[in-house]
């Protein structure tokens, strides 16, 4: 028997829950108005995240911390099965066939949690100390991110390797490194990048660099600004939203949702969307920065981190600053598992919150959130 205490609801982070449903309520209706049946699908997704949050909410991560370098292993070995037994679609190997059941699953997907948790695992073990992390605990720590970076980005998922190596890092910046390590790996970065587009990068991957620096973008670009600059200040009805409805604006529901938005309610409704990710991102970011516990402190600033990269990778492709990749627009384009991620990596971060002075087992071993 376990029994709830209501007094967990004073550390609930409620604010940050306000933010997300309108991200989620306005891509349904952009989604149902574009293809109504990834609505009804969209809206599965929600339900079994709703589900995974309550599940992983109720999870005692503390108490079960020495099972996340067991999660992280887990991934790093399905990665490695992904090399070896993997299912390839449009020339990437990233899948793994589930036996039995005709269904398959992308372990790069499960990585992100792992990584994170991991992170949060090392660092509150090892606090950095006034100084930063030195060079030995700096490799220490790189070597769990730079792991599961090689392994994806060989599948080729540049992308979410990228993903990846942007929040490891950018975690080991925001707790502190001594600042001649961080000299070093820029001046490495600086000689090695003409090295790594030669010799590392795939055709497929040049080509969509060479797209975004012609003067001419590509035809999916082209239609995404049509379909941006045709929405003016307060967008168009439905009816009128041609490029949409009429096909032209590619991938509509996922990767350029961004472009079907502003065509629909303009620059106001693409203001409204920016402002709630940036109020998100620095509400995120400030219960980081305010928090002496590791744990809160990484997973928190790591999603804040995670958001804005995808925000600002996704926008800035829909209006020609950045090469087309596939990277989704954070719990607003049409998906299951990127939408999944991020409503757990939220549930963990609430789980920490607010549990973090509660022991949800009692001394007889009974099931309590007291």
């Amino acid at each position: 028997m376990w029994r709830f205490d209501k007094s967990i609801l004073a550390q609930f982070d409620f604010l940050s829950i306000l933010l997300i449903l309108p991200l989620i309520i306005t891509s349904n209706w952009l989604i149902g108005e574009a293809v109504p049946a990834l609505a009804q699908k969209q809206l599965a997704y929600v339900s079994v995240a709703a589900l995974a949050f309550v599940g992983v909410f109720f999870l005692p991560i503390r108490r079960m911390s020495w099972l996340i370098p067991l999660f992280y292993w887990f991934t790093i070995i399905l990665l490695l099965g992904v090399e070896f037994f993997g299912h390839a679609r449009l020339g990437a190997q990233r899948w793994i066939d589930i036996p039995f059941i005709n269904a398959t699953i992308q372990p790069s997907e499960f990585v992100k949690p792992a990584l994170i948790l991991m992170l949060a695992y090392l660092i509150s073990r090892t606090p950095p100390p006034t100084q930063g992390y030195n060079l030995k605990e700096f490799l220490k720590i790189s070597f769990y991110i730079l792991l599961p970076f090689i392994l994806i980005a060989k599948e080729p998922d540049l992308g979410t390797a990228l993903v990846l190596l942007l929040i490891g890092y950018g975690i080991l910046f925001f707790v502190g490194v001594q600042w001649k390590i961080w000299a070093t790996i820029v001046a490495g970065i600086l000689l090695f990048s003409p090295l790594a587009y030669k010799f590392m990068l795939h055709d497929y991957q040049k080509t969509r660099i060479k797209d975004f620096l012609s003067e001419k973008p590509s035809y999916h670009v082209q239609q995404s600004i049509i379909a941006i600059g045709s929405g003016g200040f307060t967008g168009k009805e439905k009816d009128d939203a041609t490029q949409t409805q009429m096909k032209f604006l590619p991938i509509a529901t996922s990767d350029f949702i961004f472009a079907f938005l502003v065509e629909r309610t303009g620059f106001l409704g693409a203001l409204g969307i920016i402002l709630i990710y940036v109020l998100l991102i620095l509400h995120l970011l400030s219960v980081s920065v305010f928090n002496k516990d590791y744990y809160i402190k990484v997973v928190t600033a790591s999603i804040a981190f995670m958001i804005f990269i995808y925000m600002g990778v996704n926008i800035s492709m829909t209006i020609g600053f950045a090469p087309v990749v596939g990277v989704p627009l954070p719990m607003f384009s049409y998906g299951g598992s990127s939408f999944l991620n991020f409503i757990i990596l939220f549930a963990i971060m609430q789980n920490l919150i607010a549990f973090r002075y509660k022991d949800m087992y009692d001394g007889r071993g009974t099931k309590s959130f007291v």
